[in-house]
C-alpha cells in the first residue's frame, strides 16, 4: 500500500549524453575512459534522473520522442550501480537492467564538465535524504518502544508550590505573609487586650484654665464681690477647679 502511494520525482535532466560499449574489466584497478572509443559513441540522447521512494533511476531517453532506451535502478551511491572512471570526471559506468532481471554495464559521458558535476551531486543529495529519513524513522520507532511515563496525579496525591513568600498546598487555602516593606504593617495589641488612654497632663489643665479677672473693691464689702465672682466665673477643670472651690468654701465660712 505504501509503495502505491509513492510518486516519482525528477532530480536532474541533461539534454546531451553519450553511451559507449565498454570492454570487460581486466582487473580490480577500475574502469578507464581512454579504453573506450570516445569519438564514436554507440548512442546519444537525453538523460533523466528520477526517484520513487528510496530508489533513484537513471533513464536514457530519445531526445525527440522521449522513448526509453535503457534505465539503471540505483539503490545505493556510491555503489555497483554507478561507478566513476579513474582517468576522467566526465565519464561514468552504470548498470542497466530490463524488466526480466538481465543487466549489463555501459559507459556514459558528458561533453560539458558541469553536466557531469550535476549528475554526481543529484545522486549524492538523494541518498543523503534517504539516510536522514532512515535515521528519523529509527528514532521514532525507538521512542515508541520506550515505556511511557505516567505523570498524572494519583488519587489523594497533593503537590506543594512555593512562590516567593507565599506557600500554597494544592487543595487548601493559602495565607499570605505580611510584608515588612512596601505595605502597611499594624502594631500588635497590648497585653491583656485592653487599650489604656493616658490621663491629660497638667499642662493641658493649666492651658484650659481661665484666669479670673481682678476683683474690684465694693462698698458692700468683700463678701458680695467674692460671691459675685463665684457665680459668674467659668468653672476651671482638674485640680485647679478643686482648689478654687476650697477657697470659695473658706470665704463662706468666714461670713
Amino acid at each position: 500500500m505504501a509503495a502505491e502511494l509513492e510518486y516519482e520525482s525528477v532530480l536532474c535532466v541533461k539534454p546531451d549524453v553519450s553511451v559507449y560499449r565498454i570492454p570487460p574489466r581486466a582487473s580490480n584497478r577500475g574502469y578507464r575512459a581512454s579504453d573506450w572509443k570516445l569519438d564514436q559513441p554507440d548512442w546519444t540522447g537525453r538523460l533523466r534522473i528520477t526517484s520513487k521512494g528510496k530508489i533513484a533511476y537513471i533513464k536514457l531517453e530519445d531526445k525527440v520522442s522521449g522513448e526509453l532506451f535503457a534505465q539503471a535502478p540505483v539503490e545505493q551511491y556510491p555503489g555497483i550501480a554507478v561507478e566513476t572512471v579513474t582517468d576522467s570526471s566526465r565519464y561514468f559506468v552504470i548498470r542497466i537492467q530490463d524488466g526480466t532481471g538481465r543487466s549489463a554495464f555501459i559507459g556514459i559521458g558528458f561533453t560539458d564538465r558541469g553536466d557531469a558535476f550535476d549528475f554526481n551531486v543529484s545522486l549524492q543529495d538523494h541518498f543523503k535524504w534517504v539516510k536522514q529519513e532512515s535515521e528519523i524513522s529509527k528514532e521514532s520507532q525507538e521512542m515508541d518502544a520506550r515505556p511511557k511515563l505516567d505523570l498524572g496525579f494519583k488519587e489523594g496525591q497533593t503537590i506543594k508550590l512555593s512562590i516567593g513568600n507565599i506557600t500554597t498546598k494544592k487543595g487548601g487555602a493559602s495565607k499570605p505573609k505580611t510584608s515588612g516593606t512596601g505595605g502597611l504593617s499594624l502594631l500588635p495589641p497590648p497585653p491583656g487586650g485592653k487599650v489604656t488612654i493616658p490621663p491629660p497632663s497638667s499642662s493641658v489643665a493649666i492651658s484650659n484654665h481661665v484666669t479670673p479677672p481682678p476683683i474690684p473693691k465694693s462698698n458692700h464689702g468683700g463678701n458680695d464681690a467674692a460671691l459675685f465672682q463665684t457665680r459668674h466665673h467659668s468653672h476651671p477643670t482638674g485640680s485647679s477647679s478643686e482648689q478654687h472651690w476650697q477657697d470659695v468654701k473658706g470665704r463662706l465660712e468666714e461670713l
